[in-house]
């Protein structure tokens, strides 16, 4: 194990910093100047299909697959060439993470961004996939937005990301994950969907971090942490998986042959594989 004793004062070390080390900086704004570009339809998104991205494109999807009048332009933000920091996203998100949603649907253009305010934006618009208990569906969709970052910055950072393996941090994560899976599993044991019988935004945030887990699919860790263990997970993952919006929401925003890079209208599924 190296030794390493914090200095009286951090300043930055931009070789330390492992995969994402040349776009992680501690300070905010923009690096470049950049307009956004925009389509025709009253929701545009900008966003790239990580497990963020994939809880709003799901959501449009969804929505669309329910008669819902929704339909938006997915522009690709790639994160791994700073796009989030040029000076048109971060204009709709100061944040300068995915995913931002400019909502022209109303006389004032609004900004929304966090994953979780575009979700709770859209169903309260709409008045759908809220549940009829909104304090637990609210519970679990703030568990996940508390849990996930110990699981990708946490977790998949120091399992699959960091300069090189290191036992302390992968094992606190590590741990962390399963218990988190095991907190689902137990409640799903006991319920079809997390707050209940009804298919909810909880579900669309929390199926792009978890589901993905227990498929096996996300930092090639499924038999490190043993995914097979979780079977109520597994099978709620499985019903959501199954349905034609989530098909279609978890390809938008994301490069190669099975995916969209961008989304204009339902006619650029017709593409693909689904």
């Amino acid at each position: 194990m190296t030794n390493y004793t914090p200095p009286k004062v951090w300043t930055w070390d931009t070789e330390s910093g492992g995969k994402w080390a040349s776009l992680n900086r501690p300070i905010a704004g923009s690096t470049h100047d950049k307009d956004l570009p925009e389509g025709e339809h009253p929701y545009q998104l900008y966003s790239m299909g990580t497990p963020n991205g994939q809880k709003v494109t799901i959501l449009f999807e969804e929505l669309l697959e329910a008669g819902y009048p929704a339909e938006y332009d997915a522009w690709m933000i790639d994160i791994a060439n700073g796009d989030q920091f040029a000076s048109g996203f971060v204009s709709v998100n100061p944040n300068s993470k995915i995913p931002a949603l400019l909502d022209r649907s109303g006389e004032t253009p609004l900004r929304v961004f966090e994953s979780a305010a575009i979700l709770m934006h859209l169903a309260e618009r709409y008045d759908v996939f809220l549940g009829p208990n909104r304090p637990e569906m609210l519970s679990w969709l703030f568990w996940l937005q508390g849990s996930a970052p110990y699981l990708g910055g946490g977790f998949g950072h120091f399992y699959a990301y960091a300069p090189e393996p290191m036992e302390y941090p992968i094992n606190r994560f590590a741990m962390e994950t399963k218990r988190q899976l095991d907190v689902l599993d137990r409640h799903l044991a006991e319920h079809r969907f997390l707050s209940g019988d009804d298919y909810t935004i909880a579900d669309m945030a929390t199926f792009p971090w978890y589901g993905r887990m227990v498929f096996g699919e996300a930092y090639e860790a499924g038999e490190f942490l043993s995914v097979h263990e979780y079977e109520h997970v597994i099978r709620w993952a499985k019903e959501i998986d199954a349905r034609p919006g989530v098909q279609r929401g978890k390809r938008v925003n994301r490069k190669g042959d099975d995916f969209l890079l961008e989304r204009h209208a339902p006619s650029d599924f017709d593409k693909l594989d689904l």
